[in-house]
């Protein structure tokens, strides 16, 4: 089993944080490091990231992974995008162990499918991570594209960029998720679903997965996709959920 990297800031209560695509868990977080005052970050690095070593990506596998790894013990637990699938599949793995769980837009389409914009995001995404014809920039600004990342892309890509976008051809689509929701609903602990406000198909399905665990909901605009880049918005949102506020 592959062991992953962790990294870790600050003391206090445990919070993991689970990083998606193209960013591992040092780069993923960089605008949380201000809750280091009052919690412990541990930010792991998925494989094919950062400083754990190479492997596919795959929701369930990766699940194992966090939850044998990272929830030995009471924690909460916070999953962006394809992170935010994994950190759903762990929490049902290990629910006796998790203090809270916080999603932020995971691309888990299957929980609203039928309706169109969700479907048609899911078919998107799909095409994104199965097509290995386009370069590495294009695949990027695909990327930005379709998940809603409102910034340039810069060449030459960044070295962290470029293992990023090759881990994109080894993901497996989230489309195939079907997280057990009737273990997370009846689960002791709180359940956030935080979206960034800017694609209807994130909404829609944040909003689903709030009412298939009996969650809460947030919306915090200003970055797109990448939520957690907002700072203190999210921070706030954040910090109020792990303390029950």
């Amino acid at each position: 089993m592959t062991t992953m990297h962790v990294h870790q800031w600050g003391t206090g209560p445990e919070v993991v944080l689970v990083h998606g695509a193209l960013l591992g868990g040092r780069e993923a977080w960089r605008a949380q490091r201000p809750l280091t005052e009052r919690w412990t970050l541990l930010a792991p690095d998925r494989p094919g990231f950062g400083e754990t070593p190479a492997g596919r990506s795959d929701f369930e596998q990766e699940a194992m992974l966090v939850a044998t790894q990272l929830l030995d013990r009471p924690r909460h637990l916070v999953g962006m995008s394809y992170g935010g699938i994994m950190a759903l599949y762990a929490a049902a793995i290990r629910p006796e162990n998790v203090l809270s769980l916080t999603v932020i837009e995971p691309p888990c389409t299957g929980v609203a499918r039928g309706v169109s914009e969700v479907d048609d995001y899911g078919v998107a995404v799909r095409e994104l991570v199965e097509n290995t014809d386009r370069t590495p920039v294009e695949t990027l600004q695909r990327f930005y594209a379709v998940a809603g990342v409102f910034q340039p892309v810069d060449e030459p890509l960044p070295p962290v960029l470029q293992q990023g976008v090759r881990q994109l051809a080894v993901t497996r689509p989230p489309d195939e998720a079907t997280p057990p929701w009737d273990v997370l609903r009846a689960a002791p602990f709180r359940v956030l679903a935080v979206s960034g406000g800017h694609l209807p198909a994130n909404e829609i399905i944040c909003d689903a997965i709030a009412e298939r665990t009996d969650g809460t909901r947030a919306v915090c605009p200003g970055a797109g996709h990448l939520v957690p880049d907002t700072g203190k918005p999210f921070n706030e949102i954040l910090a109020q959920h792990l303390t029950g506020r």
